[in-house]
């Protein structure tokens, strides 16, 4: 699997430092914090930053390496893709179930990069976890695309895999596998692996060049198939996708944001043209304010923005305006204000899986802020001036909320803090290991595990779940699957803003 290793010499002073960290004389002793650093955080976001990123481990599907480090998942999902003669072993689980969907995998894929992208020089140690867990999923992708023209898209019969509750260990359902191609063309979920191809690209450009330029190479050849041959993948594998991650937004925004992390990853001014020529048509200026795995029109608006406020590409200055009305659309008391927060302060957005949206927008709301700083510049919303700090205070007090600050006084990622949810939604940390139960555990079997009230055997740190209603309530209960189920995409852009918060509190 591609990474980037440390050198021999990193690694021995890596040892060094361990080793040094035990002796603890005062000439060594290091101040809490630094005079630039604010002088309390009520979280350890370094803490939650690695278990955000180990969380990956326990998603993966393949053969798992030495150093996994969620021990009670095993290899599984060995001959995926087999059926059809093609290696399609790997990947991720998107959530708690068996499947590997290929356009949320994509999407993960490209927020985790982003995260790196702009977060990775504050990273220290877990940089290279993050690029591990970058690194796990474009093995796969590039798997996915090896044909030109056609994308395998899904491993796994949803159906049939959700009317059973096992491990992924023990997987007897259909390994189904489906594509998209000139015929059944699939544009949104193209453009999205041609998304995080080139935003993986860039992650891996300075330690792994050879790498790097294989993945941007793909990333360019599955983008031009996105575009050529258009057409919703809702519409042509229809009972495969739907109702699981059906594309309601359309593909316009994935062409839009394919275009823009291709411009950034290959400064090819034919992408900044195809961006100009056809921005207003794919939806640069539309209002539908949500940003996850189905719509990326604002991500697209905030990454176009920095061309504008920091590369000075005037072409682009629209695309600050763009941001702007997202902003101003979210942050309360403003006059265009249309954010929904709970009576605790949490945003929200709909019942299925909430907090996908709470960490998709808390990264969008500090990645802009390093934009707009490093222009010195601020938002306005008619008269009232909303300043890079004021973004991040927003984005600190969402993530506060996740870690614990909020009325039920719990985290919602398991593994972190003294209260967090005991019965997430994931066959894998609900059944027993393995290890604990060697024999196989049927179909149906397992889900007299599913319907108890026994906390899950196996703790999946890290997972952030689908989180409270809207009056802050939460279960915690195995079968709500809108509230208690973790997934990647509500994770990966969580990396990048507790990368963020942990530097900013002289934690890393």
């Amino acid at each position: 699997m591609a990474s980037c290793s440390s050198s021999t010499a990193a690694m021995a002073i890596t040892i060094f430092l361990f080793l040094l960290s035990f002796v603890t004389p005062v000439f060594l002793a290091k101040p809490t914090h630094h005079a630039h650093h604010p002088r309390f955080a009520s979280h350890n976001y370094r803490d939650a930053l690695a278990k955000s990123i180990l969380y990956f481990e326990g998603q993966r599907s393949g053969k798992l390496p030495s150093s996994q480090r969620i021990t009670w998942r095993k290899d599984s999902g060995l001959s995926d893709g087999k059926a059809m003669g093609v290696d399609l072993v790997g990947g991720y689980y998107d959530a708690g179930d068996n499947v590997k969907f290929g356009f949320p995998m994509a999407f993960t894929t490209t927020m985790l990069s982003w995260s790196v992208i702009e977060f990775g020089g504050l990273m220290k140690g877990e940089l290279l976890n993050a690029k591990q867990a970058i690194g796990w999923a474009t093995e796969y992708l590039l798997k996915a695309t090896a044909h030109p023209d056609t994308i395998y898209v899904q491993v796994g019969d949803a159906g049939s895999d959700h009317s059973c509750w096992e491990r992924p260990e023990d997987m007897d359902t259909p390994r189904s596998v489906y594509k998209i191609d000139k015929n059944t063309p699939g544009t949104e979920v193209a453009a999205e692996t041609a998304a995080a191809l080139a935003a993986a690209s860039l992650v891996f450009r300075k330690c792994n060049p050879s790498y790097s330029k294989i993945l941007i190479k793909r990333a360019i050849r599955v983008f031009a198939f996105a575009d050529k041959y258009r057409g919703s993948y809702s519409n042509g594998l229809r009972k495969v996708v739907c109702p699981y991650y059906c594309s309601v937004s359309g593909y316009e925004d994935e062409l839009l944001w394919g275009a823009a992390w291709l411009h950034r990853a290959t400064k090819n001014p034919t992408y900044l043209n195809y961006i100009q020529r056809n921005g207003q048509t794919l939806g640069a200026a539309e209002t539908d304010n949500t940003f996850g795995w189905d719509n990326k029109h604002v991500g697209a608006r905030i990454l176009l923005s920095k061309s504008f406020l920091v590369q000075k590409l005037q072409t682009l200055h629209d695309y600050k305006s763009h941001a702007d009305n997202y902003i101003c659309s979210l942050i309360p008391g403003t006059p265009a204000s249309q954010a929904q927060y709970t009576p605790g302060g949490l945003l929200f957005k709909m019942d299925d899986s909430n907090m996908q949206y709470v960490t998709s927008t808390s990264f969008l709301l500090v990645t802009y802020a390093k934009y707009l700083t490093s222009a010195r510049m601020v938002v306005k919303c008619g008269g009232v001036v909303i300043t890079p700090k004021r973004l991040r205070n927003v984005a600190k007090k969402q993530v506060d909320y996740l870690l614990g600050d909020n009325p039920l006084k719990m985290s919602f990622m398991v593994g972190y803090g003294a209260r967090y949810p005991q019965r997430i939604h994931h066959r894998g940390s609900s059944l027993p290991s393995v290890a604990n139960h060697p024999a196989k555990i049927q179909c149906r079997d397992g889900f007299s595990v599913m319907n108890s009230q026994s906390p899950n055997p196996n703790v999946l740190v890290g997972a952030v779940v689908g989180g409270p209603d809207e009056h802050d309530r939460f279960p915690d209960e195995r079968s709500d699957y809108e509230q208690s189920e973790p997934a990647t995409y509500i994770n990966a852009p969580l990396v990048g803003t507790l990368t963020y918060l942990a530097h900013s509190f002289g934690q890393l």
